[in-house]
């Protein structure tokens, strides 16, 4: 029987994640205004008064993120995204103690965001994009989080290449894909324990292929780090239950409670008062059973 090495301690800010003692919580606040789940905000004071309430709701980490992820979106210049999300991250920082992420793949952008006060990286290509994120998380000692994204399949040198291709088995694609990441980002000094591993629910997967995901989380223990699941609202739900994006809030709370199940330690949500509610219990079931 394969031996799984303990998740540990991961220090973010100032706050500690202790893994296998409770799934942990992170709010979106999206300052896309063209955001898919409909949440995405124009007005920096809006953001902090969402951020606020997030963390009022029981939030552990907030994630801030200037440029929209939906399918098709374009790419927005790197000195719009910095606009976007610094001074909400200045002004955050200044007034409460939860870490703030930043959502992008752009290195500036990563490195102005923690400089204005952001304490985790969210790499939604999982250094696919630009590597030296490994390098700036490992040079400021900050986590980051690695995300498999399978709609645009190419090197770890930069380069993108398209690929619409589905393939066989997702979640072989998916562990073959984080173990790269992961690798690349101990060769670029990342340290183990600031790795956190997102299998990217609705990156270039079909609908069915996300449930698949979800029901067979925890293969994807076997890579040893925590593990971060995103549901919130996407277009699976939509797909497989015939719901508009406003009325998906029932189904992310069963994918979330399944998610925990199979083995999530962190849930990416932007309903945080009812995903805090579904992870206490949840944890009240799980953990308790397994002696936590």
């Amino acid at each position: 029987m394969k031996v799984v090495r303990p998740l540990g301690i991961t220090r973010c800010g100032r706050a500690e994640f202790r893994w296998g003692e409770r799934t942990y919580v992170m709010g979106i606040v999206n300052l896309s205004p063209d955001s898919f789940a409909g949440d995405g905000v124009a007005d920096p004071r809006a953001a902090l008064d969402r951020a606020r309430r997030f963390v009022a709701e029981g939030a552990d980490i907030l994630d801030i993120g200037g440029e929209s992820t939906r399918p098709g979106s374009a790419s927005i210049a790197v000195q719009e995204e910095i606009k976007r999300v610094v001074p909400v991250i200045e002004r955050l920082a200044a007034e409460i103690s939860v870490p703030l992420s930043i959502d992008t793949y752009k290195y500036e952008v990563a490195r102005q965001a923690l400089a204005a006060g952001a304490s985790l990286i969210n790499d939604q290509w999982g250094l696919k994009h630009d590597p030296r994120l490994a390098e700036l998380a490992a040079e400021r000692g900050v986590p980051i989080i690695l995300m498999s994204n399978q709609r645009d399949r190419g090197g770890y040198d930069g380069s993108i290449k398209r690929d619409t291709a589905y393939y066989t088995d997702v979640v072989t694609e998916v562990i073959s894909s984080l173990r790269k990441s992961l690798k690349l980002a101990l060769e670029r000094g990342v340290p183990w324990e600031n790795i956190i591993l997102d299998p990217g629910i609705g990156f270039g997967k079909t609908w069915q292929q996300d449930l698949e995901l979800i029901r067979r989380l925890e293969e994807l223990k076997e890579l040893g780090r925590p593990i971060l699941v995103g549901p919130s609202r996407k277009s699976f739900i939509g797909l497989a239950l015939g719901l508009p994006v406003e009325e998906r809030l029932e189904a992310t709370a069963a994918a979330v409670a399944i998610a925990i199940v199979k083995g999530a330690d962190i849930v990416r949500v932007h309903d945080v008062q009812a995903m805090v509610r579904v992870c206490r219990l949840s944890d009240a079931v799980i953990r308790s059973a397994q002696g936590v």
